[in-house]
Order: C-alpha cells, then structure tokens, then sequence
C-alpha cells in the first residue's frame, strides 16, 4: 500500500488579508465522514447521489501555467438528509469556495462571468434574497491557529461577496504598503432565473493517497431524495498529473503556448473536482476563456466561438465519465478530412497529418459501423498534440488525442488510431466500472481493432500485428513472472495503489485473447459480432463488470450455456479471470504465415552457429517488409542479446546504414541492440537519436537500457546535453532512470554543457540484470 500523501497546509478564507471588527466566533464543526466509496481509487460519496450534469467555466492562464475554475454540478441526493458531498481532488487544485443553490426545474445551463465587470454586467436587477437552507458559517480562524495535524476547516464566502475590507492604519503612522496585486478570481457563475446567488458551505480538503485528496462539503439539512440542487465549486490549479502546459520552445512551432489534459486513469481530479471514478457518468458543458490566437478543443459533442466575448463553448451530450473530459489547446489548425471527420495540428504538422489520414478515418468508421453499429457520437476528429504527450493515444469521445511522433510510422499510426475508434463503443459507449477490470475496455477494443483491420487490411496483416502483440505480452511475463498478480484480468486493487499501475499488456492481449476465446466458442465470428452489437445497445451510456459481458453472452447463446462452456475444465471463465499467468489460450495465427515465416527463417538464421553471415544477408531484404515485420525481427534479436560480437558486427555492417532511413519504431529498436551489445561504432547514432528526440517513447527504454549496462556515463553527457529540450515531468523521469544505484544527480548549468564535456567519472558496476531490460513502449503501447 502507497504511503498516504503529506498532509497539505491549512487554508482558511482570511487569508486574504485581515478585516477590521469583532474576533470571528468559531468554525462549525466539520463534515461528518462519509461511508466508505465501493471504488478504492475514489475518495468521493457517489454512491450518495445521481449526478446529473457538470458545467465548467475555465479560464486558462499560460503566463502562469495555471487554471482558473468554476465547478457547477446539478446533483440529486439519493438517501434521506446527506450531510456532506465528498468529490476527488488533487494537491495541485485549490479549493477557494464551494456553495449550494436549488436548481430550478427546466432551467438553462449557466453561463460564467470572467471578471467582475462581467458579472456587474451580467447581473439581473436585485431581488430579495431567497431563504437560504443553511445559514452562512462563520469566518474560520487563522490558519496559524489550526492543529498542524488536523485538517483545517474551510468556509467559504457567498460567491457574490466582495473582497474584506482593510484594516485602516493607526493614527499618526504612514498608511501600510499595499498589499501585491492578487490572482484575479476564478470564473463567476450566472443564473437565467432565480434564486441568482448561492449560499455559502463549509468544506474541508484531506489526504487520500499519493494521487489524490478528498473534498468533503456540508450540505444543507433539510435536504430530500431526488430534490435536484447544485454546488457550485470555485478553484484554481496549476501544474498537476492532468494539466500538461507546454511553454512554446516544447512545440514544434516555437510560437505559442501549449496546453493539454490526461484524464487516464485517476488524473482529472487535477483538473476539477469529481467523482473520478468510470462507475459515474453524466453529460457537461464547458465555456473557455483563452488568451488570443489559442485554438481550444474539447472532446465534445457540439462547440461554439464567440468571438465577441473571447470564449469558446461546448457541450458533451452523452453521458460520459470523468476521465473522459479532455481540453486541448494551442496554436492549432485543421483540415477535413472525411464527412465526419477533421484532423488538427500544428501549421508545420498539418500538411503530413492529411497525407497520411485523408479519407483512411471513414473507411475504418464504416467498417466499425458494420460490425458494431452506428457511430453514436458524431464527429470522429483527431488532434496532434506535441512530443511531450504522455501516451501514444487517448480515446476521448469526439476528439482523439494522439501524439504526432507517431506519424513517420505508418502501420502503427493505422494501429494505433483504429484501436481509439474501437474505444468509440468499447470503453466510451460501455466503460469498464471499476479499474480492476479495465480489460472490458481495453481487451474488447483490441478484439473490434482487430477485426477493424481485418475487414480493411486482411487477415495476413492482423495476424502479424497479434503476433507482435503477443510476442511483447510474453517478454514482459518473462520480466515480471507467471505468479505476479497484476497478470490476472480481475486485479484486485490495494488502497492506495494508483490505477494507472495497472495499464500493462495483460490488460490488452490476455484481455484480448479471452475475449478471442469467446468469440471461437461461437463458430463464426460474426455471430459474435453480432452479440457484441446486442450488447453495445443494453449497455450503452452505461458502465459494466465482468459478468455482466459473460451473463449477456451465455443469454445470447444459450445452446452454450446448455453445454457449460463456462466451466469447460482448463478454460473455465472464472480461471480465465482470476488465474496468473499466461492467456488459457491464443489465437490461431496460422493465416499470417505468409509474413511472420520470413521474420522466423531471417532470425533463425542471424542465431544458428556457426553464422552464415552470407546466407543470412541475402535471405530477405528489410526494405521491402512491413513495419511489424521488421520490428518482430529487432524484438527477437533484442531478446537474445547480448549477441556474439561477430553477429553484431555482422548485422550492423547488413542494415545499419538501412534502418538509418526507416521509422522511429524501427530505429530505437536497432539502437537498443546496439546499446546490449555495447557495439560501440554504433553509439554515435545513439546520441543522435536523443538529441532530436523529445517523446518519452522514444527516450525512455534507451536511456533505461543505458543505465541497465556500462554506459552510464554515455548517457548522463547526453542528459545534460539535451535536458533543456525535453518536459520537465519526462526530465524527472529520466533523472530517476539516472540516479538508480547513485547519490543525486547535481545541478549542473546546461549552457555551459559542450560536446566536448569529459563524461562525468561515476562508480559503474555492470547490472546482473542486463538481460532483463523491458522497454516501457512494450507496455503502455496506449489508452
């Protein structure tokens, strides 16, 4: 179990300055604790309340690399008198006020006011104000005066109070300086009807784990079942897991800031207050204000630009959970490339995102919809974000996000986007409903990806692409053992664990052949599609667990549930949930033979001794193979290595020069057997490769396998070269990559750094562990 996160510093209301008059009375007592919430990685009480839509008003600050924001969620309780609303938050979130406000019947989503004047603008004549149903608290007392190990308790000040007054200085003394000019606010809600304000609540924020906080708000006393009524949440949030900003040298442009959101797992509790957990979904909308020239994107269903006010609007009509809201902007520009379709990018990036993708999206859409049914959300638009991206893709309904290194690689841009429209219906439509069994997203989206490309590509190539798949699930099963727990397809998961711990190939390929499995005890796979359809359409807007997919199945077939093909001896259903290991079985991939034959003779003959350098050479030639052939082929070689010198020697003098003119997938992986094998006439080409590269594909498993051998000191002179170009979370990765085994890496001035730097001189000892390097590009291949 993760160690629970410090305790943040107390807060209070008064600290922006102290107001003249009588000592404030003491805070009411804090919120009472909530049961325990059924998802372990949710610290929220959504088991309380039906959430019935969200709306958000942003203000994005790249000056500051900050956010401002306001929080409106229309909630109706579920239980008698809730006393509290617990949300999920982040350290990097500030809470500055939460409020409470009876939603009228039928009303219009709000709008937001981005300054005072705004709101002094907006405001509609004074009424009388409406009773409140819980008077305002009392003003906290200072901070300073809280336990230190206590959570201090917060109330909020009515949303429409001013700032406090100043204390006026003594008689006979200079006025006191005046104090540094404040953030301005975060943005104000605006009501079409009455009541206009709301009333105030206390809140407190506590510890949860190492990702995350809990936000525990009073609610009002008389509150009833099903009385629909909204909090309203006020806050701002800097740099945290889900805001990514990018300040322009980060872009391929140079020009303009960058910002983008990563809601998988647990992280947009960064962004906003939620129920971040899959289990809950609900519709939202969203008003953003950005500074000029910005584009802003989300991934929803209809967005608008007022130009008059600056903001950009959007609403997601579906229903959809927390991690699914994802904003995007920047200096972005786009093309149609489809009738349903638009790519974004960067200007520079634009014209080769066209070339690869015109016309390609509805192809695969359509062959989607003829196995799964209708497309339900509209448009299918994709957005390239910069190096920094954290994945290689996101599915965020509407607006795929997915990083634009991958476009010199045009198989795995096939594969990579094909999987997030798969997530269109597996994952987006039906979501998986704990983290535990992320399988039903990712193991049912590899299936429908794979019978996307078969109906469009043919077997042959699928078949190849699985092999390749495969071929990693049993490398990494191979590092981490056939008894680790995080092989089952149900993990159980501890408190405290973060949920993105659990993104591994388990989950796509063991997912995957399970669901394989069920597909082949059905005789034809379009009888299983057609089940997968039915199912899609029970379940849709909804969020499932396990045995809701195996009691549809059994029902949908029920000449199987007469045979008991769930409890079938050594493919029992139960088994292939909850046993470690291996997939029970794997798909035949007898029908790619025609690809993966010449990659299994070229291997066979660079690893049978005595070398037959010729023979091997002549064999095939790598120019005309596909992308997955070639990289299977470097797979293989890497997990034979260390090689024979002469075999390396012979291979680089081969292809070398070759792979120099191929994809980045191709290429990393040859540099990777460069740096096994410590073949040094190569490691020029290394250090090229990390100079131009800022993606953590690409940057991670190199500088993880030259850590794991003797080239340390290679790699640390390459850091401090480079450092300076890359995002400062990939920087702290690679620093954690570089101190293993070391005292803390000083700070160095990097200006200073010249290629002609002596490498720094570190006590180096070769790792046991050499050959049990695993590439992070073998596991979190995407979302």
């Amino acid at each position: 179990m993760a160690a629970p996160a410090p305790r943040p510093p107390g807060l209070c209301c008064c600290r922006k300055g102290s107001a003249a008059g009588p000592e404030a009375p003491p805070a009411p007592p804090p919120p009472p604790e909530p049961p325990p919430p059924p998802d372990v990685a949710s610290a929220s009480s959504s088991q309380l309340f039906s959430l019935r839509h969200l709306h958000l008003g942003l203000e994005l600050r790249p000056e500051a690399r900050a956010l401002a924001g306001c929080l409106v969620l229309e909630l109706c309780a579920l239980r008698p008198q809730p006393r509290a609303l617990v949300l999920d938050v982040h350290p990097a979130l500030h809470v500055l006020s939460a409020s409470y406000r009876r939603a009228a019947a039928g009303e219009a989503p709000c709008s937001f006011a981005f300054s005072p004047a705004e709101a002094a603008a907006a405001a509609p004549a004074p009424l009388p104000p409406p009773p409140c149903p819980l008077p305002p608290p009392p003003c906290a007392p200072p901070c300073a005066a809280a336990p230190p190990s206590t959570a201090t308790f917060l109330s909020a000040p009515c949303i429409a109070a001013g700032p406090l007054p100043s204390a006026a200085a003594p008689p006979g003394e200079p006025p006191a300086a005046p104090p540094p000019a404040a953030e301005p606010p975060p943005p104000l809600p605006l009501f079409a009807q009455p009541p206009c304000s709301a009333c105030p609540l206390g809140f407190r924020v506590d510890p949860f784990t190492d990702y995350g906080s809990s936000l525990t708000v009073s609610l009002p006393a008389a509150l009833q079942p099903h009385q629909p009524f909204q909090i309203i949440v006020r806050y701002t949030t800097a740099d945290g897991p889900a805001i990514w900003w990018l300040d322009p040298e980060l872009t391929y442009g140079n020009a303009k800031p960058f910002v983008f959101t990563q809601g998988h797992s647990v992280c947009n509790r960064s962004f906003f207050p939620c129920f971040d957990t899959p289990a809950v979904k609900c519709t939202y909308s969203a008003t953003v204000k950005a500074p000029a020239g910005i584009q802003v994107l989300m991934s929803a269903t209809q967005s608008t630009y007022l130009e008059e006010e600056g903001v950009y609007q959007f609403y997601m009509e579906y229903p959809v959970p927390a991690y699914l809201v994802a904003l995007v902007a920047g200096d972005l520009i786009h093309a149609d490339i489809g009738p349903r379709s638009r790519v974004w990018a960067e200007p520079c990036l634009l014209p080769t995102a066209i070339s690869k993708l015109s016309g390609m999206v509805e192809r695969w859409l359509t062959a989607a919809e003829s196995l799964y049914g209708p497309y339900i959300w509209g448009r299918y638009d994709i957005v390239f974000l910069p190096p920094s991206f954290p994945i290689v893709a996101m599915e965020n309904p509407c607006l795929t996000f997915i990083i634009s290194s991958i476009l010199e690689s045009d198989e795995f841009l096939i594969i990579d986007v094909i999987h997030e429209v798969a997530h269109s219906w597996f994952g987006n439509a039906v979501t998986n409903a704990t983290w535990e069994e992320m399988w039903l997203s990712e193991g049912l989206a590899t299936y429908a990806q794979r019978r996307i490309t078969t109906e469009t590509y043919g077997a042959a190539f699928t078949c190849l692409e699985t092999a390749f798949r495969l071929d990693a699930l049993h490398r990494q099963m191979k590092l981490l053992g056939e008894d680790n727990p995080v092989s089952k397809l149900q993990v159980k998961l501890e408190p405290g664990v973060n949920p993105s711990n659990l993104m591994n190939l388990f989950t796509y390929e063991k997912g995957y052949c399970f669901v394989y499995y069920l597909s082949q005890l059905c005789g034809d796979p379009r009888h299983f599609d057609s089940f997968l359809r039915a199912y899609i359409e029970k379940y849709k807007f909804t969020s499932v667990v396990a045995q809701d997919l195996l009691d549809s199945f059994l029902n949908f077939f029920p000449e199987l549930k007469e045979q008991c093909v769930e409890s079938k001896a050594g493919l029992e259903f139960e088994r292939w949930l909850n046993a470690t290991g291996p997939p029970l079985a794997e798909p035949d991939l007898s029908q790619g033979s025609s690809l993966t034959r010449p990659v299994e003779t070229l291997f066979k003959l660079w690893t049978t001794e005595p070398l037959d350098s010729a023979a091997a050479a002549s064999s095939a030639d790598l120019t005309k193979w596909r992308t997955f052939q070639t990289v299977l082929f470097l797979d293989r070689l890497l997990d034979g290595s260390p090689l024979p010198h002469e075999v390396i020697k012979k291979l680089s003098e081969c292809y070398s020069s070759q792979l120099d003119s191929m994809n980045a997938e191709i290429r990393i992986r040859w540099l990777q057997i460069v740096v096994r094998n410590d073949y040094y006439p190569d490691l020029y080409k290394v250090r090229r490769f990390l100079e131009n590269q800022m993606s953590r594909m690409y940057t991670i498993p190199l500088y993880e396998d030259l850590c794991t051998g003797t080239l340390k000191s290679f790699a640390l002179e390459i850091f401090y070269q480079t450092q300076n170009q890359l995002h400062p979370n990939l920087r702290k990765t690679i620093q954690q990559i570089l101190s293993q085994g070391l005292n803390p890496l000083p700070a160095i001035d990097t200006t200073a750094v010249t290629t002609d730097t002596p490498a720094m001189v570190l006590e180096d000892k070769v790792s046991e562990a050499t050959n049990g390097a695993i590439s992070l590009r073998d596991v979190n291949v995407s979302a």
